[in-house]
């Protein structure tokens, strides 16, 4: 017999928007596009420290160690499959909402059970088709810690939970931020010291995510300039910086795929490293030519609509 602990966890329940619908219509298709979506799911709760739990029906629920990656780990999740159902039939795309809440739950072997998955499964149930709804447990700890913007929804009303969980939807890409047919209760904004990330979210996720590669390289360039000695050796440490910020512009684009877009990126810096060491050789065509052919062989393997 397995023993019971409790411990402080975040945990992460996604469901399928209208499942019985795409069944009806097509079963075989649904229950591939569903394994489809969640070895990407699985992967990508892997890849941020989590850990898959289970995955009964259509639903996925894991957790996560880390408050913060947990919602790195949704973040992406979505992305991700938006880009798949772009490439898909509007009738068969398959939508998933996910929960995520921070809280004390009771650990039974593999299995977690207590109020705080409780609270995750309703937040889950609440949120817009590829949308993600957090509870403020959550909220409190991520909000100046990813770079994305936040609605408060208000109190949702969860069973056992007197006076409702505080709520609040994360902004991904242009969807529908909660479902409106959602049984929030209005309440106004837990008194707190002012956010300046949710009154100013798209200049403050510019200054977090962009703000510190451009001073350092504003910096490095004053730097080499005031110590001139014929040499503009600050062009390395720029060039990285430079890399570092296109890369987070592409995770920030859902439409974009990852892998092309960073092989796309790593030529053009092949590119400017050949020139800036440019002694008539253009060696930078070598590694370009094993690069498109990476490129080549993702965009053909890219997830393509069912005819």
């Amino acid at each position: 017999m397995s023993e019971t602990s409790r411990k402080l966890t975040t945990i992460f329940c996604a469901d399928v928007q209208d499942y019985t619908r795409l069944m009806g219509k097509d079963e075989e298709g649904t229950l591939e596009t569903l394994r489809r979506y969640r070895d990407a799911m699985s992967r990508l709760i892997e890849a941020h420290g989590g850990r898959v739990i289970n995955t009964w029906g259509d639903g996925v629920f894991a957790e996560f160690p880390s408050v913060v990656e947990a919602v790195r780990a949704a973040i992406d999740v979505q992305n991700e499959l938006a880009g798949y159902n772009a490439v898909m039939d509007p009738e068969k795309q398959m939508l998933f909402r996910i929960g995520l809440n921070l809280g004390d739950v009771i650990a039974d072997g593999n299995d977690l059970y207590g109020d705080g998955v409780n609270i995750a499964a309703r937040l889950q149930s609440r949120a817009a088709p590829g949308g993600i709804v957090i509870s403020n447990t959550v909220y409190d700890q991520v909000r100046n810690k990813v770079a994305v913007g936040f609605d408060f929804l208000g109190q949702l009303d969860v069973k056992n939970i007197e006076g409702g969980v505080p709520s609040y939807a994360v902004r991904v890409g242009g969807v529908q931020v909660v479902n409106t047919a959602a049984d929030y209760r209005p309440a106004p904004e837990p008194v707190r010291a002012p956010d300046v990330a949710a009154s100013e979210p798209a200049l403050q996720d510019w200054r977090r995510s962009y703000g510190v590669p451009f001073v350092l390289a504003i910096g490095l360039a004053a730097f080499n300039g005031l110590n001139w000695h014929g040499e503009f050796w600050a062009k390395w440490p720029i060039l990285a910086l430079v890399w570092v910020a296109a890369i987070r512009v592409v995770r920030s684009n859902k439409q974009i795929d990852m892998a092309i877009a960073g092989l796309a990126i790593t030529g053009v810096g092949l590119v400017v490293i050949n020139l800036f060491t440019w002694h008539g050789t253009p060696w930078a065509i070598w590694p370009l030519f094993g690069i498109a052919i990476a490129a080549a062989v993702r965009w053909i393997r890219r997830p393509r609509s069912r005819v």
